[in-house]
């Protein structure tokens, strides 16, 4: 997957007007979203992984061929951002995943070891209002033995068929490749007209 920086938004207005496709990436600050963007699209420092958390301040827009994007959101749930900044992210998202017409589906990034917080519960109703589709990567998946990481996608999946039926999930690990060719598969399937 080629891609390279389009553009970034603060405020609502600087959303890039266009007829393509876009496929959001959310997820809490350090559950390994950066990681995830740079290992599916083959490029180190795409989308800028840092060790502190909270530093995707901007939604980043990353633009695959003509009029296909990945769009890299604010990491939610970290402390040490002002509320007010923090309400700022919340209403400029919310809007974005409910009102823009171009945006597909939504990637969810949870870290394998704390899924399904009160933060990942949210932002899958907000978007699950849209009746678009949700793929959740379970990522550092290699930070966990195979058995326990399948027990927790397995609860993970019990839990969405329940309450989020058109939302998938998957093992991913940016570390060793773990589920890059699935989470591809169904990125490449989304961008499909």
């Amino acid at each position: 997957m080629n891609a390279t920086f389009y553009t970034s938004a603060h405020e609502e207005r600087d959303l890039p007007k266009h007829s393509g496709i876009e496929i959001a990436f959310s997820g809490r600050s350090n559950a390994g979203k950066s990681s995830a963007i740079n290992t599916l699209t083959n490029r180190n420092r795409l989308a800028f992984v840092s060790k502190t958390p909270g530093r995707t301040q901007l939604i980043n827009f990353f633009q695959l061929a003509s009029n296909q994007f990945l769009v890299d959101l604010p990491g939610y749930g970290y402390a040490r951002v002002p509320e007010h900044i923090r309400q700022h992210w919340k209403n400029l998202l919310s809007n974005y995943l409910r009102t823009r017409n171009s945006l597909k589906g939504l990637i969810l990034v949870m870290d394998i070891r704390h899924p399904l917080k009160p933060q990942d519960i949210q932002m899958l109703d907000w978007f699950s209002s849209t009746g678009k589709v949700i793929h959740i990567l379970l990522t550092k998946a290699d930070k966990l033995s195979k058995q326990q990481a399948n027990i927790t996608l397995q609860k993970v999946a019990l839990f969405i068929k329940e309450f989020y039926p058109q939302c998938s999930v998957q093992l991913f690990s940016s570390m060793t490749n773990i589920g890059v060719e699935d989470a591809m598969a169904v990125i490449t399937e989304w961008l499909r007209v």
